[in-house]
């Protein structure tokens, strides 16, 4: 009997999700409990470089799966919001810029079960939105980085900012262009496949 490679759940990049996942909440109590920083960054960092890995390995062993299309993006949008979250509470970032940018999630996300309702999966991830994720998860550790008074946060600070202001950007217009699609997907008749 054989099995359809995409059904796989235990594959090495699922199982690099799920350690990205399980360092949330290790990334918070270090963030928010202790105020260590350091060991906070080398969290994010080393989530950051699990991210790009998982994505690696899967194609080098052809070991791309269903659940490793759900627990990647899951992971990714977990430490985004969690990161601004902790950021907020901390100072580092306005509330308004982490207000926006949780409103785009929960409007897409309020999307997804209309669309499954309508016989539509969710919409595949576009180069926008991983263009998007990546400036994101770049610019919290900078952020992080950017702290204080020291020669290392004066040069990381602009970068950060540059970072968080293209990576919020490219969500935003990643967000427009899900409902757009979505707007698509709602006036076709229900039962006819997209295009």
């Amino acid at each position: 009997m054989s099995h359809d490679p995409a059904d796989r759940l235990l594959t090495i990049p699922n199982a690099l999700s799920v350690l990205r996942l399980l360092g949330v909440p290790l990334f918070l109590y270090l963030l928010l409990g202790p105020h260590a920083d350091g060991w906070a960054l080398v969290v994010l960092v080393a989530a950051g470089l699990s991210d790009w890995l998982d994505g690696k390995i899967a194609r080098w062993l052809d070991q791309a799966s269903k659940l490793g299309a759900l627990l990647d993006p899951a992971a990714d949008r977990l430490y985004i919001l969690a990161t601004l979250l902790a950021f907020v509470v901390r100072g580092i970032v306005p509330w308004w810029v982490a207000a926006v940018l949780v409103g785009r999630e929960l409007v897409v996300g309020v999307c997804l079960p209309v669309l499954r309702s309508r016989g539509y999966g969710p919409f595949e991830v576009n180069y926008l939105g991983k263009a998007a994720t990546f400036n994101l998860l770049y610019a919290f550790p900078m952020l992080l980085l950017a702290q204080g008074a020291s020669t290392a946060a004066q040069i990381a600070r602009p970068v950060a900012y540059a970072f968080m202001v293209w990576g919020g950007a490219l969500y935003l217009w990643s967000g427009v262009l899900y409902v757009y699609q979505f707007t698509l997907a709602m006036r076709r008749r229900p039962g006819v496949a997209p295009a």
